[in-house]
């Protein structure tokens, strides 16, 4: 780092000395590898440690657009942070800058990072449309069990002998993205690839994407299904045709050619 060297001359009883004081005003380097999560009301963000040894601490920055005035959301020694200002289908974008111990601080990162909140909840129970008709369904906006022929039901239950189903109607859209480990490994909703019979075998521990008539998308994992009734957690994008349902890792991040000039940044 550049420093700048000042003698000291300090007179002292016995003898002169000098000693030398630097002063660091070289900031560090930017943040980089910043990575979101979407979380239910809030958005988790995460970042590669900072390799200069001197970095104190890191500030995380949100705007609403990539190209944005952002401004400070709150300082951290960690490298994560949860933004709990974050709001359920609305999308933020995040920065994160270091500083060092001298108060130097580094320029905004140039990562993309950006994410959109969207509800979530478990252990919701249907039972068989033909036995208990009005606890079939589910209607993700809502949030809540409808009959199955309710006007807005999104997916309903069916057993047939013994053979376990999810239903969808024609204006909706199904598909088993295959066995899970959680609700969270399905990353964003695929574009294609829909069951056009607009229903598929209910297995336990497979997770489906749906598309819903009013064009959101919604996922849920089936946690277990038997003659009782099918159990299921679930997460919904309450944003119109934004893909993104899942706490998510494994995006890649991306060099945007905009840049974020200081003029937009407010300290």
């Amino acid at each position: 780092m550049k420093r700048l060297t000042f003698m000291l001359m300090i007179a002292l009883a016995a003898a002169g000395c000098s000693k030398d004081f630097e002063i660091d005003t070289t900031p560090p380097a930017p943040p980089q590898g910043i990575r979101t999560i979407s979380l239910d009301n809030a958005v988790q963000i995460a970042w590669l440690p900072s390799q200069d040894g001197d970095v104190a601490g890191y500030k995380v920055w949100v705007s609403n657009r990539y190209d944005g005035e952002y401004r400070l959301i709150d300082k951290t020694s960690s490298t994560t942070f949860v933004d709990y200002g974050a709001v359920n289908g609305v999308t933020s974008y995040y920065a994160v800058s270091s500083y060092d111990f001298s108060h130097n601080e580094s320029a905004l990162s140039r990562d993309v990072a950006y994410d959109t909140p969207r509800p979530e909840g478990y252990g919701v129970l249907l039972k068989d449309y033909r036995t208990v008709p009005n606890s079939a369904g589910y209607e993700f906006y809502s949030l809540k069990v409808v009959p199955y022929d309710d006007k807005y039901a999104d997916v309903f239950f069916e057993d047939a002998s013994g053979y376990f189903f999810l239903n969808v109607y024609t204006d909706t859209d199904i598909q088993d993205m295959g066995y899970t480990v959680s609700l969270d490994d399905i990353s964003v909703a695929p574009q294609a690839g829909w069951t056009p019979s607009k229903s598929a075998e209910a297995i336990a521990g497979h997770t489906y994407v749906i598309l819903t008539w009013d064009n959101h998308f919604a996922k849920l994992r089936v946690r277990q299904v038997s003659a009782s009734g099918l159990v299921f957690d679930w997460a919904y994008q309450t944003a119109s045709g934004n893909p993104e349902l899942k706490r998510n890792f494994d995006r890649p991040n991306r060099i945007f050619p905009l840049t974020r000039e200081a003029g937009t940044v407010r300290r």
